[in-house]
């Protein structure tokens, strides 16, 4: 195994634990690897919303063209990040075991004011769907944006008079930066592949999708495709209000996916379980019913808007 497999990751703390993840796998099984650092889009403009800048992709695309160039043999991501699309000639080589998937609020000083009729709280977060659903709890709330790595954001947070801000769990625990001021918002759904880490590679590349094979997680594959499927049918990206979580429990896929208005006032959902070994086009029937519903007179909104 002379061949030395380049590791293209971004160059925030949680990119280079997942990264590292990938990294240590492929090393258990004699690889010789190395890391390869690569700043992206999403990294440099920390200022405009991503719903402006026009996300699909943009903390993907110059890892994807480091690939497409040869500089390097496999990409990490967070899978939440990657367009359902994925470029051609890249192609997924394995989603590792899925993380937490849950949101939690970060909070300032308590969570009083989440109970305080008519209180004007202060939240922050870059994401359209946690905001829409945030809205859609306590419509009377004031939402801000928040970008940067996980770091940056946390530091924002103690910097600006803010009543608390969102972030996703694994984000946070996976580096053990959670605050002890923090609580998870079980009533809130996940972005689909929320918590899960892709390895992608060159498609003609037969010795880094070799390698990368053995640690594929079947599971955690099959649940996050259902997810960004549903994400797919409704033509979802990161500026879209798509919330979806599907789980395996004894051979039975479980599936919850939403849609929501961007203030918070219009929502779909829909719920399902099926046999895991039938459930090839779920997330796609899934997304059918929700336009049916009513969701795609949402879907036609968001993109006049856009």
């Amino acid at each position: 195994m002379d061949k030395v497999i380049r590791i293209g990751t971004r160059e925030s703390q949680l990119a280079l634990w997942q990264a590292n993840q990938v990294n240590e796998l492929l090393t258990a099984q004699g690889y010789r690897t190395e890391l390869v650092p690569i700043k992206s889009e999403g990294d440099i403009d920390l200022v405009t919303p991503l719903y402006e800048i026009g996300v699909q992709g943009i903390f993907t695309k110059s890892l994807d063209l480091a690939l497409l160039n040869n500089r390097i043999d496999v990409a990490v991501h967070s899978l939440k990040d990657v367009p359902t699309q994925l470029p051609q000639q890249i192609v997924q080589a394995a989603v590792l075991p899925r993380g937490p998937v849950k949101d939690l609020l970060v909070y300032k000083h308590n969570t009083d004011f989440l109970h305080i009729p008519g209180y004007i709280a202060h939240i922050a977060t870059s994401s359209v769907r946690r905001s829409a659903q945030w809205l859609r709890q306590y419509p009377q709330h004031q939402l801000h944006n928040l970008r940067g790595n996980v770091n940056t954001r946390l530091q924002k947070l103690s910097a600006e008079n803010w009543d608390g801000a969102i972030f996703a769990a694994a984000g946070l625990e996976r580096i053990n930066i959670r605050p002890e001021n923090s609580i998870e918002l079980d009533w809130m759904l996940p972005a689909p592949a929320q918590g899960a880490v892709v390895a992608v590679c060159r498609e003609d590349d037969t010795f880094c999708r070799q390698a990368c094979a053995p640690f594929n997680h079947a599971e955690t594959a099959l649940a996050t495709k259902i997810e960004r499927d549903f994400l797919r049918a409704l033509m979802g990206g990161c500026t879209t209000p798509i919330s979806a979580y599907a789980y395996i429990q004894n051979n039975t896929v479980h599936f919850r996916g939403e849609l929501c208005s961007l203030d918070g006032s219009q929502f779909f959902s829909t719920s399902r379980e099926v046999a895991a070994d039938k459930a090839a086009g779920l997330g796609q029937a899934a997304a059918e019913e929700i336009m049916a519903q009513g969701g795609a007179e949402i879907v036609a909104q968001i993109r006049n808007v856009k």
